[in-house]
């Protein structure tokens, strides 16, 4: 038999709300934003101390990391749609006719092809597993991130 351990903290404070418009088979949805909800589910061995990880601490990471999305703009910085011109105080970005400047205080430029929950959780996880290897989580074996849109539509990721 094997035995998993697992912690995993939710909702509550760990939510942001942020702008971004998805590519979808070569076209662009019009500009719109969601209040997402992170999920975040840590599986390991136990520590000296019989913990997986501590859940405080795990929320504070979490929440760092959602605080630098919290209303911004999600730019998908490698997109393969979108035309992204970064100037020295603004981002320029354009799909056919729609042009866009925001400035680059109100944008979260993330080195992703598209702002999809399943990308902002993949981005999201591995900011949290840098973040834990700081703290020297040897322990952890398995870091899934779900990054809820809406109430029933969550974007998984899952690193090994």
């Amino acid at each position: 038999m094997t035995i998993t351990r697992r912690v995993s903290v939710e909702r509550n404070r760990l939510r942001f709300a942020a702008a971004h418009f998805a590519t979808f088979l070569g076209d662009c949805e019009p500009l719109h934003g969601h209040n997402y909800d992170v999920i975040v589910e840590l599986e390991g061995n136990l520590t000296q101390d019989s913990w997986v990880w501590d859940f405080g601490e795990l929320k504070k990471l979490t929440k760092g990391i959602a605080d630098e999305l919290d209303h911004k703009f999600i730019l998908q910085r490698e997109s393969q749609v979108l035309t992204i011109i970064e100037g020295e105080n603004q981002w320029e970005i354009s799909y056919k006719e729609r042009q866009y400047i925001f400035p680059k205080s109100d944008v979260a430029a993330l080195p992703i092809d598209n702002s999809t929950a399943e990308r902002i959780a993949e981005w999201f996880a591995v900011r949290l597993q840098e973040a834990l290897a700081r703290q020297e989580a040897h322990n952890i074996k398995r870091l899934t991130v779900g990054i809820e849109e809406m109430p029933g539509q969550t974007g998984w990721y899952t690193a090994e």
